[in-house]
Formats: C-alpha cells, structure tokens, sequence
C-alpha cells in the first residue's frame, strides 16, 4: 500500500515509521527545512514543498496512493491536503488529524475528508472509558458514514453476565465486534459467553439508540 503523509513532524514521522514497519511504502511531505529529519525515517520518500499546492501533489505521485494523511498541526492545512487528494487525484481514502476540536464539524466529506482523527476526542474517550464503568462511552466516529465505534465495560450487575452472545437481541444497527478480556482480544462467536469486566467495543449506525443500548447492556430487569 502507498501512503502519503503532509506533515513530516512528530506525528507524521510516526505514523510513516509505523507503516513502514508494516511494510508499505511511504511518502513525506513538509515545507519547513527544519521538517526534514531524512534519518530519522530513511526508508520514506521525502519532499521539501508545500503539500497544498497541485504540482507538489503531482511530484509526490498522490494519485498513485492508497491513502493519505492530513497530519500537519494546521487544520486549515490538512482540509486543504485532503480535498485536492479527493477531489483532482481521486485518492480511494483521506485521513486528517484535527488539531482543534473546535474545527471538527468541517472534516468531512465536503472537505475530502473520510476518517478524522482528533487527539483530543480520543484521550477524553479514553479517560472516560478508565473510569466509568457500565456506561457507554463513543470512542470513534467515521465521518463517511456516520457509524461510531462504542465502548462499555460490562458492571458484575449487568443483566447480560454469563448470556450467550447469540442470545442476545441487539438493537438495530448494532453489532459486537470484539470482546476485551484481561489482556485478551476475543472475536465474538454466537457461543461466546459475557463475562463481568467484559469491556465490549460495538460498532453501531448512525441512528442507535444508545439509551436502549445502555438499557440493554446496564440495567437489571425489573422486578415485579
């Protein structure tokens, strides 16, 4: 796979060594000089010029990628970066990160953008899923989509302890992707049993109904 990456700082540096660790060819771009830490990641093309221009885009053979990514500190940058990919080189996916949460609402598709990723969003996600407990917490949103990825540790009290995952009537649109156990990753099978401290990640539309969710994966049934 070919990625290009705007932005050769920190964050771009680390996401090109990752690919790169995987096997996929990568392209730098940055138009500070000071960006170019060529050792640093010797293994990716590096281009000194300014990735929201048409022929530096040209020159780093955008329309030959698989994927781009938006990873410069500017988010007017990155809008820009993933609009021209999308929209004069026709590359099939555009990944932006989003430097201020307040600029979240225009990385979308009307700016080329498929998946935006805010560092942000994603810590507080992260801080809430360390401490609640039963509750339902929004780790991801695909902005193409609209589907959201959910997380929930499932509470000793929960009325789905020791249920068979076939045996549970999920709301629409909603589906059990992984079930995180300890240190283990378990891809859900029908015969699958939940356990208390189960944490479940859920992939859902757009239009779930997280209080039946909640509901569902919470609260004890009734007693009369």
């Amino acid at each position: 796979m070919r990625v290009v990456i705007a932005g050769a700082g920190s964050v771009g540096r680390s996401i090109a060594r990752e690919l790169l660790s995987h096997d996929h060819e990568v392209a730098l771009i940055d138009k500070s000089p000071a960006a170019m830490r060529v050792a640093q990641v010797p293994e990716a093309d590096w281009l000194l010029a300014d990735a929201c221009e048409l022929p530096t885009l040209e020159n780093a053979q955008v329309a030959e990628a698989d994927v781009v990514v938006g990873a410069t500190g500017d988010d007017k940058a990155n809008l820009v970066f993933s609009l021209l990919c999308k929209t004069e080189f026709g590359v099939p996916r555009t990944v932006a990160r989003v430097n201020n949460p307040r600029n979240e609402w225009m990385f979308d598709q009307s700016w080329g953008v498929d998946v935006a990723v805010s560092t942000p969003r994603i810590m507080t996600a992260m801080v809430e899923e360390a401490v609640a407990v039963g509750d339902v917490v929004k780790i991801f949103t695909f902005h193409q989509s609209g589907a959201d990825i959910l997380e929930l540790t499932l509470p000793p009290s929960s009325p789905l302890v020791g249920t068979r995952v076939g045996a549970i009537a999920w709301p629409a649109d909603t589906v059990l992707a992984a079930i995180v156990r300890g240190p283990l990753p378990i891809a859900p099978s029908i015969d699958d049993t939940l356990e208390a401290g189960d944490e479940l990640l859920l992939v859902t539309g757009r239009d779930v109904d997280t209080a039946a969710l909640q509901k569902l994966l919470v609260e004890p049934p009734s007693r009369a």
